[in-house]
């Protein structure tokens, strides 16, 4: 099974901008979910995963009336499945992070690796993670070689990292 990122639309069947039910609707097919609502400001948070791969569907702001975000994690040290999640036909998992950040700048993305271990490209919305405390191969920076997760957001995801270095 493919779970194909389309950034900054959404992740295989989950569409930003999509509805709690919506959503819900989306990932069913992949098995067992838990919403959890926050009371201070009511976002929400799905939680499922497909197959292997742990997925947490995010409804934030206000209201939590909608879908912002929807990152997709490594399935974990020692673990494997079947499912790939493709950025451009790249696994994300199992494809070298310098390989998916050197094919985004060539796509015409800018990659901020201000933060070494949480790289994002600004304006597509796609960020991820490369912090793990796993055994797994690094790189001589000591950086995971490949990312442990993914994130999807809309075109403005992530100003608000930007705008904190202005």
């Amino acid at each position: 099974m493919d779970i194909v990122l389309d950034p900054p639309h959404g992740a295989g069947p989950v569409r930003l901008g999509a509805s709690l039910d919506e959503a819900v609707a989306a990932v069913s097919s992949w098995g067992p979910h838990d919403v959890d609502e926050d009371e201070d400001d009511a976002s929400k948070t799905i939680y499922t995963s497909c197959q292997e791969i742990p997925v947490n569907v995010f409804l934030e702001g206000a209201g939590g009336d909608v879908v912002t975000a929807i990152e997709l994690w490594w399935p974990g040290e020692g673990r494997r499945t079947d499912v790939r999640v493709l950025l451009d036909g790249d696994d994300v998992f199992t494809t070298p992070a310098e390989d998916l950040f050197r094919r985004a700048v060539e796509r015409g993305w800018t990659v901020d690796r201000t933060e070494a271990e949480y790289p994002f490209v600004p304006g597509v919305s796609l960020g991820f993670s490369r912090e793990t405390s796993q055994e797994v191969p690094r790189t001589a920076d000591g950086l995971p070689v490949h990312v442990t997760s993914v994130l999807v957001g809309d075109e403005r995801y992530y100003d608000n990292r930007l705008k904190n270095r202005a």
